[in-house]
């Protein structure tokens, strides 16, 4: 990763900064461009988990609805533009690290890349796990609400809005774990008073979750609660983890800097007493 001296001028980091923004979008339109040549197919996977609860083609595709002249073209612009941005969410994150890494110490650097990397991985798993695990039983309650009284006429720019909606919630929901750990870790909130709070975080979680969850089915609030829970317990765990073993090295600094006191002492006792005999050396022979 190409990163800057630490010490420029006002312009040049303003010129920096111009050079990344355009790398960013760059990437970004490119990206744009190629996921609109292919948008069917990538609505296609977008829809394969809840295409049980629409109508097909003869091929098995799912088909879906647009009412109006020019909603064709706005649904392939939104499919387009979020998939693009899901997909050069790592080359944006890479420089906005690069920009920023100069001005921290050596120290706080380290930890910048497996943050990096932890972030990435943690909102793949939110994405996945929404894939595999949510959309189904989410759309099978919200289908099955129409029961008896009405037939579904799947829209496109609606389902397709909360499939990316669900999507990208999940993905930032999974993103709970490293906050805390980092909370924990820095000392911002004790360990100690988020284990004795748990039952004030699961209300909060309980909230976020509804909040998040793009649709008002008690499944999906559900199955997002229990994942934040579970991502939480993880979370402390491994902050519980970390500050135990940084108490260790803590408790070993503090050994060895009292056995270095002591050994110092004794090295003072035994030049003070090495004086002492020097100086019942000297009386004695000034005596005689």
């Amino acid at each position: 990763m190409a990163i800057g001296p630490a010490r420029m001028s006002l312009m040049e980091h303003l010129g920096e900064l111009r050079m990344r923004l355009v790398r960013v979008i760059v990437c970004l339109i490119a990206a744009t461009c190629v996921f609109y040549l292919s948008t069917g197919t990538v609505v296609q996977f977008l829809l394969a988990p809840v295409a049980e609860f629409m109508p097909t083609d003869g091929n098995g595709d799912v088909m879906l609805n647009v009412l109006g002249a020019f909603d064709a073209f706005s649904v392939r612009i939104t499919v387009a533009l979020w998939t693009a941005v899901v997909a050069t969410a790592p080359i944006t994150l890479w420089q906005i690290l690069a920009f920023f890494l100069p001005a921290l110490k050596p120290r706080e650097r380290k930890w910048f890349l497996p943050t990096f990397i932890a972030a990435l991985a943690l909102f793949i798993i939110g994405t996945v796990f929404c894939y595999c695990i949510i959309l189904n039983p989410a759309f099978q309650w919200l289908t099955d609400q129409a029961s008896g009284f009405a037939t579904i006429l799947p829209e496109a720019g609606q389902w397709v809005d909360i499939i990316i909606k669900f999507e990208l919630g999940f993905g930032v929901g999974f993103e709970m774990p490293l906050v805390v750990f980092y909370l924990v870790m820095f000392g911002v909130v004790p360990y100690k008073k988020l284990r004795a709070s748990w039952r004030t975080v699961y209300i909060v979680l309980l909230v976020f979750s509804a909040a998040v969850t793009p649709d008002a089915s008690p499944v999906t609030m559900g199955l997002m609660f229990a994942a934040m829970v579970v991502l939480y317990e993880i979370s402390l765990l491994a902050a519980r983890v970390g500050l135990s073993r940084r108490i260790k090295r803590k408790e070993q600094a503090e050994k060895a800097e009292e056995l270095e006191a002591q050994e110092a002492r004794a090295e003072l006792k035994d030049l003070k007493q090495r004086y002492r005999e020097h100086l019942w050396g000297e009386e004695e022979s000034e005596g005689k």
